[in-house]
């Protein structure tokens, strides 16, 4: 089963669903690549396509509010992976977010032609229960 994920997908959409309501956290254009290797590892960078450049190329000169601004609409993790017959589960080893270092992140997934959809199960985001919906296409 875990064939069909070996590849480079790109990002479709970032759906995030709260009952029947529908947000795109980061617009209907954010950007991301999503790589599977046969060896059980796995890489995920999603970020807002139009984020702001820093004000230096120099990150020491970089201020905190840029810095914080950047954070807030990037996210990016990577490590091993294991899939069921209905789930694939993501074990980074390294993440932006550090709460996810060594966590299951267990996602849903189906396959519709070339692209794979991956959902989370319910998650505590801004306050409110939400469920992420990400659609990404096969690229190689």
């Amino acid at each position: 089963m875990s064939e069909r994920f070996i590849g480079t997908w790109k990002l479709v959409s970032f759906e995030m669903w709260s009952g029947d309501q529908v947000t795109y956290p980061w617009g209907k254009d954010a950007v991301g690549c999503l790589m599977y290797n046969d060896e059980g590892y796995m890489s995920a960078a999603l970020m807002a396509s139009n984020r702001r450049r820093f004000s230096s190329m120099d990150r020491m000169k970089v201020t905190t509010e840029e810095i914080l601004a950047a954070a807030d609409t990037y996210i990016a993790y990577c490590g091993k992976y294991e899939v069921s017959k209905d789930k694939v589960t993501h074990i980074p080893e390294v993440s932006f977010i550090p709460n996810w270092v060594g966590e299951k992140l267990e996602r849903s997934y189906k396959f519709e032609g070339d692209e794979l959809i991956l959902s989370t199960p319910p998650e505590m985001s801004g306050g409110k229960q939400v469920s992420s919906y990400l659609r990404w296409k096969r690229i190689c």
